[in-house]
C-alpha cells in the first residue's frame, strides 16, 4: 500500500460509494507510482460489489480521469491511480449516456484518447471480458472456432477467446519496463526484511544469523505472504518480542515465523 496514493484519494469528492469503494481498492495495493493490477474478482471480493458493478465503477474512474487502465494480452490489466487527474465534471449525464458515446462494450468515449491523463491503455478502452458485438470481431471468433486462418487485418484473440486491444503507441505504465521494476521493489522488500530480522538478532544474540539459501527462500516467502511493508517489521518483531521456549531454544530460526499466529 502507498501511503501517499492512498492520502490523495481519501479527499475525492463527487463519486458513489461504490466508485470511491474501488478507486479506494486500487490504492490500497497500489505503489508510490499509483501502480497496481489486482483481477476484478479480487476487487469485487475486498469491496463487496458486483463484478459487474466493479467494471461500471472502473469505467467510470477513467473517464473521470481517477484512474489509468491498461490491457495486456493474457494478463491482468494494470490500472494507474491518478488522483491528480480527477475530474467530476467529465462524468457523462447518466440520462444522455447512449450506446453511440459510451462505444460498443460500454467503454469511455472516444475523446479519452491514450495518453491523455486518466484515458484507458487499449482502443476503445473495452473490458477485455466482455463479448464484442462488432461484426469483425464475431466473425473472427467463428473462423477460430472453425481452425480457419486469421487474416492480418482480423482482431488477434486471447485464449479466453475475447479480443486482444492494441497498446498504445507511447510508454504507459505497466509496459515491460513495470516487470523490471516490480522485481527490483520485491528484491528490496526481502533485503529490507532480512537487515531487520538481523539487527533485531544481533541486538538480541549478540551475534550475526547464518544466512544460506534455506534462510533466502524463508525470506521471500515471508515477504510474499506479508507484503513488502509489513515483512520487515514483522520480522523485526519476531526477533524482539516472540519468546515462546520452543522459538527462544532455536534462537528465533527464519523458518519459525510461520508457526506464529
Amino acid at each position: 500500500m502507498s501511503t501517499i496514493i492512498m492520502a490523495a484519494v481519501w479527499p475525492l469528492q463527487g463519486m458513489s460509494a461504490a466508485q470511491k469503494a474501488v478507486l479506494v481498492s486500487l490504492a490500497d495495493q497500489a505503489n508510490d507510482d499509483g501502480a497496481c493490477w489486482p483481477a476484478v474478482d479480487t476487487i469485487a471480493m475486498r469491496t463487496c460489489l458486483s463484478e459487474r458493478a466493479v467494471q461500471e465503477a472502473l469505467r467510470w474512474l477513467q473517464v473521470t480521469g481517477a484512474v489509468f487502465r491498461q490491457y495486456r494480452e493474457n494478463k491482468s490489466s494494470v490500472y494507474t491511480v491518478t488522483p491528480q487527474g480527477y475530474d467530476p465534471a467529465k462524468a457523462p449525464d447518466k440520462r444522455a449516456r447512449t450506446k453511440a458515446d459510451t462505444g460498443a462494450d460500454g467503454a469511455p468515449p472516444a475523446d479519452s484518447a491514450p495518453g491523455a491523463v486518466g484515458a484507458p491503455g487499449g482502443a476503445g478502452g473495452a473490458p477485455g471480458g466482455g463479448k464484442s458485438r462488432t461484426p469483425g470481431v464475431q466473425e473472427a471468433h467463428r473462423g477460430v472456432a472453425n481452425g480457419a486462418p486469421k487474416s492480418s487485418n482480423e482482431p488477434s484473440l486471447n485464449r479466453k477467446g475475447t479480443v486482444n486491444e492494441p497498446s498504445p503507441a507511447a510508454a504507459q505504465p505497466g509496459g515491460d519496463g513495470d516487470d523490471a521494476a516490480r522485481k527490483e521493489a520485491y528484491q528490496q522488500a526481502c533485503r529490507d526484511t532480512w537487515t531487520a530480522y538481523e539487527q533485531a538478532y544481533q541486538q538480541r544474540y549478540g551475534t550475526t544469523p547464518v544466512r544460506n539459501a534455506k534462510v533466502n527462500t524463508a525470506v521471500a516467502q515471508i515477504v510474499k505472504r506479508l507484503g513488502a511493508m509489513e515483512a520487515p517489521q514483522v520480522a523485526g518483531w519476531f526477533v524482539a518480542c516472540v519468546n515462546e521456549a520452543f522459538v527462544v531454544k532455536r534462537c528465533h530460526a527464519v523458518g519459525d515465523r510461520h508457526r506464529q499466529p
